[in-house]
C-alpha cells in the first residue's frame, strides 16, 4: 500500500482522519523556501484534511507564513550536529525530539541528499518518513526513500519524490502570496521613490547573498546603459548591506537610475517586479520571486553545475548566461574592479537576452 493510499483512506487503517505530515526542510535561502511551494501544493492536494507541519529555521518563519494555505504549523529547528545551517544546542535538540515523538504519521525529509538529514529524520519518531538517500549511505526505507536525484532541479526533485509515493504532482508553478501589507509598503515606496508615470522600467539586482555568485557592477552598469538608451527606466535592488554595490552601478552607469536598494519589503519588491518589463540579477533569490511574479528575467550563473538546479523552469520568459568571470570576492575589490577586466562576450550575451525577452517592447521605446 502506497503512503497516498494509507494516508488518504485512514479509516481502513485505523488512523486518525485528519493525518499529521512534517516536513523538514531548514535552508536558510528565499530560493530554497520558493522551490519547495510546488511540493507543499502537491500534498495539501493529496491531503486536503491533513496537519501539515513545516520544521524550519526560525527565521524563515516570516516567509512561510505566507504560505498559509499549505502549512498550518511551524515548528523551528534547533540544529542538528553536522548541519551547517545552525549550531546545534544539545539540550535544546533533546528537548525539541522529545517534544515530536509520535506526533507525525508522515515525515517528509526535504532537506537535501540525506546524508545527515535522514538520521535526523528518523529521530523524529515519525510512524513513517520518506525522502531521499545517496546510494551506499544510509537509506531508512527502500520502499519511501530514492536515490538523490542531483541532475533534477531543485523543484523536480520533491516532485518525483512525491510521484513516487504515488502522490499526484500539482505543476512546477513558484507562488508569493501578497498581502493588504505588500500594496501599502509599495504605495509608501513609490510615494517617497516615485517611478516615471507612462515609461517602462526593468529592475538590475547586482547582489547575491555569496559574494562568488555576483556579476560584476561594471558589467550590471553596462546593461544598465543599454537598456536606458533603449528607452527604459533602470531601477536598482538589494538588501540595504548591498548599497555599495548598487552604488557602483549606479556611478559606472552613463544614465541616471533609480537606487532602490535597502528599502523594499519582500512584498514591495514583488509588486515592483510584477510590473517591471525584464528583471537582470544573479543567480539568487530574487530570481524565484520573478518566477512566482512572471517577469521576465535574465539570470547570471558563474557555475554550471549550478544551472540543473536552480535555474528557472520556463525557458522561454527566463533566461541563462554562465559567466566565466567574477571579481574578486572582497568588498573593495568587487565594488571598484575596473571594466575592461570582464569579458565583453558576457555583457553581449546579457543584452542579447534582454533584447529577445523586450523584443516587441524594445521596438516601441526606442
Amino acid at each position: 500500500m502506497s503512503i497516498y493510499t494509507e494516508l488518504r483512506y485512514p479509516v481502513d487503517n485505523g488512523r486518525s482522519p485528519t493525518p499529521h505530515i512534517g516536513i523538514f526542510r531548514a535552508l536558510p535561502g528565499l530560493g530554497d523556501l520558493l522551490c519547495a511551494v510546488p511540493a507543499w501544493r502537491a500534498l495539501r492536494t493529496a491531503f486536503p484534511q491533513a496537519r501539515l507541519s513545516l520544521i524550519g529555521l526560525a527565521e524563515t518563519r516570516p516567509l512561510t507564513a505566507r504560505f498559509s494555505r499549505y502549512i498550518d504549523e511551524f515548528i523551528p529547528f534547533p540544529g542538528f550536529p553536522g548541519l551547517k545551517e545552525k549550531t546545534a544546542h544539545i539540550p535544546e535538540l533533546l528537548d525539541f525530539l522529545t517534544a515530536v515523538q509520535g506526533r507525525f504519521d508522515l515525515v517528509m525529509q526535504m532537506h537535501g541528499s540525506g546524508r545527515l538529514s535522514n538520521p535526523l529524520t528518523m529521530l523524529l519518531g515519525a510512524r513513517r518518513a520518506a525522502g531521499f538517500y545517496l546510494p551506499g549511505q544510509y537509506c531508512p526505507d527502500e520502499h519511501t526513500f530514492l536515490p538523490y536525484p542531483s541532475h533534477l532541479s531543485e523543484v523536480q526533485r520533491y516532485l518525483t519524490l512525491l510521484k513516487f509515493l504515488g502522490i499526484p504532482p500539482q505543476g512546477e508553478a513558484l507562488e508569493l502570496p501578497l498581502a493588504e501589507q505588500d500594496y501599502a509598503d509599495f504605495a509608501a515606496l513609490t510615494a517617497v521613490r516615485p517611478l516615471p508615470p507612462y515609461r517602462p522600467y526593468v529592475c538590475l539586482h547586482p547582489g547575491s547573498s555569496q559574494p562568488a555568485k555576483r556579476w560584476s557592477p561594471h558589467c550590471f552598469a553596462r546593461v544598465g546603459d543599454v537598456l536606458a538608451r533603449w528607452g527604459f527606466t533602470v531601477v536598482l535592488t538589494g538588501a540595504k548591506k548591498e548599497k555599495y554595490l548598487t552604488t557602483a552601478v549606479a556611478t559606472a552607469m552613463k544614465y541616471p537610475a533609480i537606487n532602490l536598494v535597502g528599502r523594499t519589503s519582500l512584498g514591495a519588491l514583488a509588486l515592483l517586479l510584477q510590473d517591471a518589463h525584464l528583471l537582470i540579477c544573479n543567480d539568487t533569490g530574487v530570481s524565484h520571486v520573478a518566477a512566482a511574479m512572471q517577469t521576465p528575467s535574465v539570470v547570471v550563473f558563474h557555475h554550471t553545475g549550478d544551472v540543473p538546479r536552480w535555474a528557472p523552469a520556463d525557458r522561454m520568459r527566463h533566461r541563462v548566461i554562465v559567466a566565466s568571470h567574477k571579481c574578486d570576492s572582497e568588498r573593495s575589490m568587487e565594488a571598484n574592479c575596473a571594466p575592461d577586466h570582464f569579458p565583453a562576450e558576457e555583457v553581449t550575451a546579457v543584452i542579447r537576452e534582454a533584447r529577445c525577452l523586450l523584443h516587441q517592447k524594445v521596438f516601441h521605446v526606442a
